[in-house]
């Protein structure tokens, strides 16, 4: 009898605590990881964005040795305050989606643009963002879609690089000349 009242007080206790929310995962690559970090964790509803490398083929690439990798984000997000389809949207409003060589100042295979899907409806909303955007911007997209692939976090240094190192960041975003690159894509949409 203590045994079955003491099972419905911990039923009750944990009924009454609220469910935690389920979070999902989406991964970008955007050119410098270190930027699509940062704008992905300013955006509301994100829980984290980490940097790292994917889509290729060797296994625990490093900063020196990524060849055939993508500098990418894996970012956490809760779907109650975020859609997928919102995140891909950002995604596309903080880089030159026109660009097939990388982006802004940083050039190469590493650097080039890519939404890795895990599913179906995954890659149906990318695709219809993806026309979207050719449309808006009456331009052709290099964006890939792909589908999902090991995400290999980047090392320790890389990780929230913005927020560690502020005044490096700012001079190489500025040095690059991101902020007017974008305006000059999105004009008045960018960073949205």
């Amino acid at each position: 009898m203590r045994t079955l009242a003491l099972l419905t007080l911990l039923a009750a206790a944990a009924a009454a605590q609220p469910a935690a929310a389920a979070t999902r995962t989406a991964v970008f690559a955007g050119g410098c990881f270190w930027s699509v970090e940062k704008f992905f964790e300013a955006t509301p509803g994100v829980t984290s964005a980490v940097s790292g490398y994917a889509g290729g083929a060797s296994a625990n690439p490093t900063y020196e040795n990524h060849s055939g990798h993508l500098e990418a984000v894996r970012v956490t997000y809760d779907p109650d305050k975020i859609s997928y389809a919102q995140l891909v949207e950002r995604f596309y409003r903080n880089i030159d989606p026109t660009d097939p060589n990388g982006q802004i100042c940083d050039k190469g295979p590493s650097y080039r643009t890519a939404v890795f899907v895990s599913n179906a409806t995954e890659r149906q909303v990318a695709e219809a963002e993806k026309a979207r955007v050719e449309k808006l911007l009456g331009a052709r997209v290099t964006v890939t879609t792909r589908n999902a692939a090991p995400f290999w976090m980047a090392e320790g240094y890389h990780q929230d690089f913005a927020k560690k190192n502020p005044v490096q960041y700012e001079r190489y975003r500025i040095g690059c000349g991101r902020d007017r690159a974008l305006k000059v894509v999105w004009g008045g949409l960018a960073g949205r």
